[in-house]
């Protein structure tokens, strides 16, 4: 029988298909071939002994959070307490296209800012528009609805920001636990303690515990580059430029002339160089 793996508690693991849920072990063979089943993972299995016989092939997987065939992540990001952060939205954003993730950007709290403080974040978010990301905030609940329809996505972003409160409100029968922020640290409290695969409005969503940072280990230059999707509207004359110490760089030049968001590239250039 096949399934896919929508929920992970421990060692035990729900499997979900046309004819119900069945609570599964792992095979011991997937610890000996070094083989972690993820939610999102379609699987066979024997629901008479409950235990999960073969992983099928993956559309993509990520490490953290441990999720799998994934179409589009709604990165929910806070514009105040805590901070906006476009060093941790980038990364997130790096992270998605590397996996062949749409990107969707859900910016959360705008009602904590001051007039002036709203026309900078209004001026960041058209930019993201502008190179083709989708944009909400998390009080058009319609809008992202409709995004939701048809699709697999994961709900990510910094620790604090309202991933699980946003749920609770697209679903009010969901219930999932939301924590106060910290106010010594400036950082939310860890809510969500497992990641779950659940169906709403016509699509699945996984809601997955919240972080604040990311890492590029064993990740190539030419890759954290190329998810940089506006870089390729300014082609270089060498192919390969990196855009860093490259004369007659055409990425440079539209930095400088404010084409390309000044943040952005210096956090491209953070990205590439993680201990300077």
């Amino acid at each position: 029988m096949q399934g896919q793996i929508v929920k992970i508690v421990s060692n035990l693991y729900t499997v979900s298909n046309e004819q119900g849920r069945f609570s599964c072990h792992s095979r011991g063979k997937f610890r000996n071939d070094k083989i972690t089943p993820l939610v999102g993972d379609y699987v066979k299995f024997d629901e008479k002994e409950c235990y999960i016989l073969e992983i099928l092939p993956r559309k993509n997987s990520l490490v953290r959070p441990f999720v799998s065939n994934v179409d589009q992540g709604l990165i929910v990001t806070s514009v105040k307490h805590p901070d906006f952060s476009s060093n941790l939205l980038d990364k997130l954003i790096v992270t998605l296209e590397q996996h062949q993730i749409e990107p969707i950007l859900c910016f959360s709290k705008w009602d904590l800012l001051s007039e002036e403080e709203t026309k900078e974040m209004e001026t960041i978010c058209d930019y993201y528009k502008k190179i083709g990301y989708p944009v909400v905030k998390n009080t058009e609940l319609e809008k992202i609805k409709s995004l939701l329809n048809g699709k697999t996505t994961v709900f990510t972003g910094q620790t604090g920001a309202g991933k699980s409160s946003l749920m609770n409100k697209l679903d009010s029968n969901l219930s999932l636990e939301t924590g106060e922020i910290s106010e010594a640290l400036g950082r939310g409290k860890h809510t969500t303690r497992h990641v779950e695969l659940m169906e709403m409005y016509g699509g699945k969503v996984l809601d997955t515990p919240g972080f604040s940072s990311l890492d590029f280990q064993g990740v190539e230059k030419e890759e954290i580059r190329d998810a940089f999707i506006e870089f390729q509207n300014y082609p270089c004359p060498f192919r390969d430029c990196m855009h860093q110490f490259e004369r007659e760089c055409e990425v440079k030049k539209n930095v400088e002339n404010g084409n390309i968001l000044s943040s952005r590239y210096e956090n491209y250039i953070k990205f590439l160089n993680p201990k300077r």
